[in-house]
């Protein structure tokens, strides 16, 4: 197989649990840390990674195995089986050999926030990503960057690559006021956010979306980036790709969840989705 069609190759690491604190009443910055953290340093802050949960009363990753072929994992016993979640890292130390994953504190009704929210100093996580750089985005002229609170660890990581002299806006959905956070961006990219006290249950981005001046092809260059709800990221595909003639290149859209749904539960909805957008007119 030549280079250009072989898979970048996987890293994985069994990290401890450092620190941790409510940057927002429900956001918690994880840091974690460990001796193999070094093994990331090629990767891109922003993309996503898979993290593995042990189960109450494990103190060790139990990691199971993916088959590419398959597009499966094979996993350990029931009793030592980890939760395995989509999370992105947003930043690291490696002087200090330190990661940081930013969790959405949503109560303990999903694996992921209730271990963010009861995690002591040394509990282990384990964390997978490919091993491999990636461009979050191209060059453009103008740019439209839209998230939930689940998305916004990759805006934040475009929003501090973008040049200097980047134009476009950034719509961004918390929770409350007090939810939001003071980002790094150029001065041309507005952020605009936005208040939902119930997550999922009402759609406001497709609707400021909606509302945004977007400049045509005529006015130069342009892409998207949206991570958020799914029901939220189909519509704005479809309202961009459709009514607003986006091309695919011009355009990354991706659900890091379901409303209602366990992440288990709407795998099969959101790959389903991803494909189905692929063949967009």
């Amino acid at each position: 197989m030549s280079d250009k069609g072989k898979r970048p190759p996987i890293v994985q690491a069994e990290l401890y649990l450092k620190s941790k604190e409510y940057i927002t009443p429900h956001y918690i910055r994880i840091t974690l840390t460990g001796a193999d953290v070094p093994l990331f340093a090629g990767t891109t802050i922003g993309v996503n990674n898979k993290i593995f949960i042990p189960p109450a009363g494990v103190n060790k990753v139990f990691f199971p195995d993916y088959n590419f072929e398959s597009n499966e994992w094979t996993f350990p016993p029931e009793e030592v089986r980890p939760s395995v979640r989509t999370y992105t890292h947003r930043g690291f130390d490696l002087d200090k050999k330190e990661m940081i994953i930013d969790f959405v504190s949503h109560g303990d009704s999903g694996p992921a926030s209730a271990w963010a929210i009861s995690a002591k100093e040394g509990d282990p996580l384990g964390v997978a990503m490919k091993a491999a750089p990636t461009e979050l985005y191209p060059q453009a002229d103008w740019y439209l960057l839209v998230a939930d609170a689940t998305g916004i660890p990759v805006i934040a990581a475009i929003l501090e690559r973008l040049p200097e002299n980047a134009k476009g806006i950034a719509h961004i959905e918390v929770q409350s006021p007090q939810d939001e956070q003071l980002l790094k961006a150029p001065s041309g990219i507005k952020i605009n956010w936005l208040h939902n006290a119930h997550p999922g249950a009402q759609d406001l981005l497709s609707a400021v979306v909606r509302s945004t001046d977007l400049p045509d092809k005529a006015s130069g260059s342009r892409f998207g980036y949206v991570a958020a709800e799914f029901s939220s990221v189909k519509d704005i595909r479809q309202f961009l790709r459709k009514e607003q003639n986006w091309s695919t290149e011009e355009l990354y859209a991706y659900s890091y969840w379901k409303f209602g749904v366990s992440e288990e539960g709407s795998v099969k909805d959101r790959h389903q989705e991803q494909q189905e957008a692929k063949h967009l007119a």
